[in-house]
């Protein structure tokens, strides 16, 4: 155990053949459903994770990655939830572990407390209020090593820093931000990620088998397979808002989320767009095979307490049907899910407006159907905002029958930004915000 784990709960470690170390801990709050009128939405129960420290779990799974979790309990596997096919069982996995922002001399600097955490998928079992962790898998590269969630390349991705934004951490070719996860039927995983932003096929065993990337990425030094297969207009995307949504089809085509609209021609055009894209890759082609303009709805209707259309994001996708999508806009605070169908006429990919020198690019068109854009149709499903009991940052959707869907939030392992995130022995003044699962039913279904 992390010798800075007084006062928090101990974890107890268990072998299940055939499978990585599972870690178990639970911590029982209330799990009652919240009222609600007739034929409205409602919340019809919630659970929660039990302090797990982050030490102790990574340890567990690889021995020696985190010498120091400065006080950092396991959070952040709110990323996505997917169904694990028993009744309350979820996939879920990390991102790229603790992570926050201080301004040093008027520049913001990205944090990394606990820079050896490792990313993992972890297996959940929701049962009344208790959030239970089943399983967990570490995602390593080719070598068994931990991948780590250090960011990638210098000049593209933010320069890592230790806690206190001091002092300058190396980069890492192998880190990945994971995101969305689902799980194909020969118990392999694909995940996104927001780097690069890719798409990561890994092993039933957490082994990173092929990483996709956008043409034209160059990344070097990963010790795994890197494949340039996605489009290059997406080396435009927003710093850490790559891919964070992730599908699978009936048939086994994965249909990716760039979480918010593409920096074209610069940051400013894509900070003010409300024009995102959906990509869809074959498993047995692997390659993308379409792409679709998604528009959202205005900042102010999604979250009617916020006025910057670049909080906006889409944090989750989930079929719904052969070609159809549940999908998620969001703010930190609100979220709306969407129906969209994905048809042959909406596919724009390999038209003009995946080459990065068109103008008025996508990003730019105020009404990008009467520029001949065929945008995504799409019809609201539910407003989350106005259901009592939803937890902020919802990150993760699942489907777990016609009427009733399962969130999980994001709590950011209970980090902060800014210098107040760590006292002054360097332990984390946590937020109080914990890893949530809540079920939502909805009168009408999907």
């Amino acid at each position: 155990m992390s010798p800075y784990a007084a006062g928090r709960r101990s974890v107890h470690r268990s072998v299940a053949a055939g499978v990585p170390l599972a870690l178990v801990a639970a911590l029982t709050v209330a799990g009652t459903a919240v009222g609600a009128p007739s034929g409205e939405a409602r919340v019809t129960g919630s659970a929660t994770l039990g302090d797990i420290p982050l030490g102790t779990f990574s340890n567990a799974l690889l021995p020696g990655t985190v010498g120091d979790d400065r006080g950092v309990d396991l959070g952040g596997i709110g990323s996505d939830i997917y169904p694990a096919g028993r009744k309350g069982e979820f996939w879920t996995v990390t991102d790229r572990g603790p992570n926050g922002q201080i301004k040093v001399a008027g520049e913001k600097r990205r944090t990394f407390p606990v820079p050896g955490f490792d990313p993992a998928i972890v297996k959940i079992r929701v049962s009344g209020g208790t959030v239970k962790v089943l399983d967990a898998i570490p995602i390593t590269t080719s070598s068994g090593k931990p991948v780590t969630g250090l960011s990638n390349q210098k000049g593209r991705d933010e320069a890592p820093y230790s806690y206190d934004a001091s002092t300058p951490l190396s980069y890492n070719p192998n880190g990945l931000d994971t995101e969305g996860i689902v799980r194909a039927e020969d118990d392999s995983f694909w995940l996104v990620d927001e780097y690069g932003p890719s798409l990561i096929h890994v092993s039933a065993r957490g082994e990173i088998l092929t990483r996709y990337v956008p043409k034209g990425l160059g990344l070097t030094g990963a010790d795994y397979r890197v494949v340039e297969a996605l489009p290059a207009v997406l080396l435009h995307r927003k710093i850490n808002r790559g891919f964070e949504g992730l599908a699978q089809l009936p048939g086994g085509d994965l249909v990716m989320a760039v979480q918010s609209p593409l920096s074209l021609p610069d940051t400013d055009a894509g900070e003010e767009s409300l024009t995102t894209r959906l990509l869809r890759f074959s498993t047995k082609k692997r390659a993308v095979t379409a792409e679709y303009a998604y528009r959202f709805d205005p900042v102010s209707v999604v979250d009617p307490s916020e006025d910057d259309t670049s909080e906006l994001k889409i944090s989750s996708v989930v079929a719904v049907g052969r070609d159809r999508l549940l999908v998620e806009e969001r703010t930190d605070k609100s979220a709306r899910l969407q129906v969209v169908k994905l048809t042959r006429g909406a596919d724009i990919l390999g038209e003009k407006w995946d080459n990065d020198t068109t103008s008025p690019s996508l990003e730019q068109l105020d009404d990008p159907a009467a520029s001949g854009v065929p945008v995504l149709r799409k019809r609201l499903v539910v407003d989350l905002g106005t259901v009592k009991g939803v937890p902020g940052k919802i990150e993760g959707v699942a489907r777990v029958d016609h009427d009733t869907l399962a969130l999980i939030n994001d709590n950011d392992f209970g980090m902060t930004d800014g210098p107040e995130a760590f006292d002054a022995q360097g332990r984390l003044v946590d937020s109080g915000i914990e890893t949530t699962v809540t079920y939502v039913r909805l009168p009408r279904g999907i």
